[in-house]
C-alpha cells in the first residue's frame, strides 16, 4: 500500500521503482526488471519522516536529569554535561540519535549544535538526510569564533554527501541574540539565500525576559529586527504566542517546528498549531533534543500532537490523522526547504521513504490507513528505511552503522560525561 501524502491522493495498492537516488515509477504493477526486489506484500510505504529540529548529541543525556523544571534542567545539568562533551562525543551521539532515527522511520533532520563538522561526517557516513546548523549565542565576547564556525561549516559542507546534507544559519533564540548580531546573521542568511534555524518563544521566563528589556514579546523583537522580511525561517517550539504574534508571522516563508513530547515534558505549554494553521504558517514536527524528549520516535510526536490540540479545544475534529502526518512528512520538509525534493513520493523525487510492517495486532484490522499510521504505528514497526536511493535499514538491521559499536561508545562516554553532576 502506497501512501503519497500529495494532496487529496488516497492510498493505493502498487508499486515504485528507484533508479540511483529517484523515484522513477510509481503504479499498480511495474514489470520492469530491477537488480533488488524488496517484497512488501502487508506493509505501507510513505514518505521517510523529517524530523524539524533535533541537537542530535544529546542522546548521549538521554534520562539523565529527567523531571526538573527547564531552567533548572538546563542550567544544573545540561549546560554543565554539554561542556564536557568533546567533539569525539558529539560525532559519537550523533551517530546513536542516527541510529534511532533510523529505526523509527526518519529520512531527514534539522540539527543545532556544536562542533558540528563531525555531525557533518557522522552524516556523510551513515547516508542520512540532514539541515545542520551551528548554534550561535551571543552570552559575552567569543571574538567572533561561533559565527566563524557557523560560516565554515555553510562552506565545507553545503550541498556535500551527494546533496543529502544542507545548512542555516542558527541564531539560538531572541533571549541569547541581541538586534546587532541577530540583524547581522539575518544579512548573511539572506545575501547566501539559506535559511534561518532559531528556537522561539519556548518558555514564559523568555517571555519575561524580552519584555523586560526590549517591551515586546519574542516574537515582536524578531519580526522588528527584520527576520521573517527576506529570509525562509524555521521556528523551533513557537509555545507562548498570543493573537498579535500569530498575525506577524502570518505569510513567513518558512514555518513552525512543533515539538510537542520534549515541551510536554518540561512542562513549557501547548503550542497553538491548530491557530497557527489558520493563519497559513506552515507547522511541521520535531523531536528537540533526547536529553529533553528521551524518544527521538517521530510516530510519538505524531499521536502527541494531534492529541494535545484535541485536548485543547475540545473539538476531536482539530487536526485529523492525515493532517497529523502531513506535519511530520511534507510540512517538515517544507521548513528545511526540501519539499521540492523530499516529503511526498511521487516520480522525480528523491527515493527517501519507509516501510511499516502492518501484519501486527495492533495494526489489524485496517479500516483507515491514515488513523493507524497516527494514531497505532510506532518506530518499533517500520521495517525498511531507504534515503536517496540507498537502503539504510532492512529488516530492521541497520546497513551503514555498526549497532553494537555505536551503543558500546554511548555506555562509556555518557558515563565520563554525566559522572558527579
Amino acid at each position: 500500500m502506497i501512501m503519497t501524502m500529495k494532496d487529496q491522493e488516497l492510498p493505493f495498492t502498487g508499486d515504485i521503482l528507484i533508479e540511483n537516488d529517484r523515484i522513477t515509477q510509481m503504479g499498480a504493477k511495474i514489470s520492469e526488471q530491477a537488480d533488488e526486489v524488496i517484497q512488501a506484500d502487508g506493509m505501507v510505504a510513505m514518505p521517510g519522516l523529517v524530523n524539524a529540529h533535533q541537537h542530535s548529541p544529546m542522546s548521549l543525556l538521554r534520562g539523565f536529569c529527567d523531571d526538573l523544571k527547564l531552567m533548572d534542567w538546563l542550567e544544573q545539568k545540561m549546560i554543565p554535561a554539554e561542556d564536557r562533551m568533546t567533539p569525539e562525543d558529539i560525532y559519537w551521539g550523533a551517530k546513536l540519535s542516527m541510529a534511532e532515527m533510523i529505526k523509527s522511520g526518519t529520512t531527514a533532520f534539522a540539527d543545532m549544535y556544536i562542533h558540528m563538522n563531525e555531525i557533518a561526517h557522522a552524516v556523510e557516513e551513515v547516508g542520512m538526510r540532514a539541515s545542520l546548523t551551528r548554534g550561535l549565542i551571543f552570552l559575552g565576547d567569543d571574538g567572533g569564533k561561533r559565527l566563524a564556525e557557523a560560516i565554515d561549516l555553510i562552506d565545507q559542507w553545503h550541498g556535500k554527501a551527494d546533496g543529502r546534507i544542507t545548512t542555516m544559519f542558527g541564531p539560538h533564540a531572541p533571549y541569547t541574540c541581541s538586534p546587532e548580531p541577530l540583524q547581522e546573521i539575518i544579512q548573511l542568511a539572506v545575501n547566501r539565500g539559506l535559511p534561518i534555524h532559531i528556537h522561539l518563544a519556548e518558555t514564559k521566563e523568555e517571555e519575561v525576559k524580552i519584555r523586560t528589556r526590549y517591551n515586546q514579546t519574542p516574537t515582536q523583537y524578531l519580526y522588528n529586527n527584520g527576520l521573517f522580511e527576506q529570509a525562509h525561517v524555521l521556528l523551533a517550539h513557537s509555545v507562548h504566542l498570543n493573537r498579535m504574534d500569530i498575525g506577524l508571522l502570518r505569510g513567513m516563508r518558512g514555518g513552525v517546528s512543533h515539538n510537542p513530547v520534549s515541551n510536554l515534558k518540561l512542562g513549557c505549554g501547548i503550542a497553538p498549531i491548530h491557530e497557527l494553521q489558520k493563519a497559513g504558517v506552515t507547522c511541521g514536527l520535531g523531536t528537540d533534543g533526547a536529553g529533553s524528549a528521551t524518544t527521538l520516535d517521530m510516530f510519538e510526536e505524531i499521536k502527541a500532537a494531534t492529541w494535545l490540540q484535541k485536548l485543547d479545544y475540545g473539538d476531536p475534529t482539530i487536526l485529523p490523522a492525515r493532517s497529523a502526518l502531513q506535519m511530520a512528512t511534507r510540512n517538515s520538509a517544507h521548513l528545511l526547504q526540501l519539499d521540492h525534493e523530499v516529503g511526498t513520493l511521487a516520480v522525480g523525487m528523491k527515493a527517501d521513504l519507509i516501510l511499516i510492517d502492518m501484519n501486527k495486532p495492533h495494526l489489524q484490522p485496517i479500516h483507515q490507513v491514515e488513523s493507524l499510521l497516527a494514531y497505532s504505528v510506532n518506530g518499533a514497526d517500520v521495517d525498511t528505511t531507504i534515503v536517496n536511493g540507498q537502503i539504510l535499514m532492512k529488516n530492521r538491521q541497520l546497513l551503514t552503522i555498526n549497532e553494537e559499536e555505536v551503543l558500546e561508545q554511548a555506555k562509556v562516554r555518557a558515563k565520563r560525561i554525566v559522572d558527579g553532576i
